[in-house]
């Protein structure tokens, strides 16, 4: 424990605390209102475009979050237009830009003549976050926060009944938009530490637990919030001590943690049954 607190005095080791905390608070407050929506898996779509995306920066030899990020914002855009047409529905549109945007970046990356480690870009490598990374990502974590903030009353109206938020004048395009953009950002910048394959596990795994433990949206919302979190930091710690991919790590102890969840759930439920049936 002593050997792993002395990792503290090391800058990258800093910079993965600050970025993996802040993408695991985003992504749980976004992760809320995409599940309740049943439109939790375009976090998934949206990393293989970031994939798509990073694989031409590299190619290029661009900075890859200044690429990708306005690449995921026009194709979660273009999702939410394609989710709004009548031929073709969520997933549907999902798997079809994802696949697309995932073989495309594949072969441009076998194809640019550069030494790029997929590994990298499929399963995260949280250690090797750069400084100039670390400031463009915290400067985006901030601005997500502080509009889901601040329209945090908007998003949770259409997060419920789209119709009803419509008819009181909320414009439901406007918000489901804003919500698409700060999914893309909070996509992009979590790749880096979690990887195509494993970013959507911060949208998902953390809301579904607050869920089962929680009922009214803003303790849902909190509670989500703080769970990410802890997982994040659980799984950095266990990952260190048995030698474990980090990003692997804070998956599996977000599933730890939803398991746990369910079962909190059953014993409540069972108490509850039991209370009622004493009383009649």
């Amino acid at each position: 424990m002593t050997e792993f607190l002395s990792l503290f005095s090391y800058a990258f080791i800093q910079r993965a605390l600050i970025v993996g905390t802040l993408i695991s608070l985003c992504s749980a407050l976004l992760g809320v209102s995409l599940v309740l929506k049943r439109y939790s898996m375009i976090g998934d779509g949206l990393s293989h475009v970031g994939f798509g995306a990073l694989a031409v920066a590299a190619a290029l030899g661009l900075t890859p979050l200044y690429v990708a990020v306005p690449v995921v914002i026009i194709a979660a855009m273009l999702l939410l237009r394609l989710n709004s047409s009548s031929k073709l529905k969520g997933d549907s549109a999902i798997a079809i830009i994802s696949t697309a945007a995932l073989a495309a970046g594949v072969i441009i990356v076998s194809k640019s003549g550069t030494n790029t480690d997929l590994s990298n870009y499929m399963f995260g490598s949280i250690l090797s976050i750069s400084k100039a990374d670390t400031v463009l990502s915290v400067i985006l974590s901030v601005i997500v926060a502080l509009l889901f903030i601040l329209f945090y009353h908007k998003i949770f109206a259409v997060t419920f009944d789209e119709d009803f938020a419509r008819a009181t004048g909320t414009r439901v395009s406007l918000y489901n938009t804003l919500l698409a953009v700060l999914t893309s950002v909070t996509v992009v910048i979590g790749m880096r530490m979690m990887g195509t394959l494993l970013v959507s596990s911060l949208i998902i795994f953390p809301p579904l637990s607050a869920i089962r433990l929680c009922k009214t949206f803003r303790s849902v919302t909190v509670t989500a919030a703080l769970l990410s979190a802890v997982c994040f930091l659980s799984g950095l710690f266990i990952s260190y001590e048995l030698s474990f991919p980090t990003g692997a790590t804070i998956v599996l102890t977000n599933l730890f943690v939803l398991i746990l969840s369910f079962i909190i759930k059953k014993i409540k439920d069972g108490i509850k049954r039991k209370s009622t049936s004493s009383d009649n």
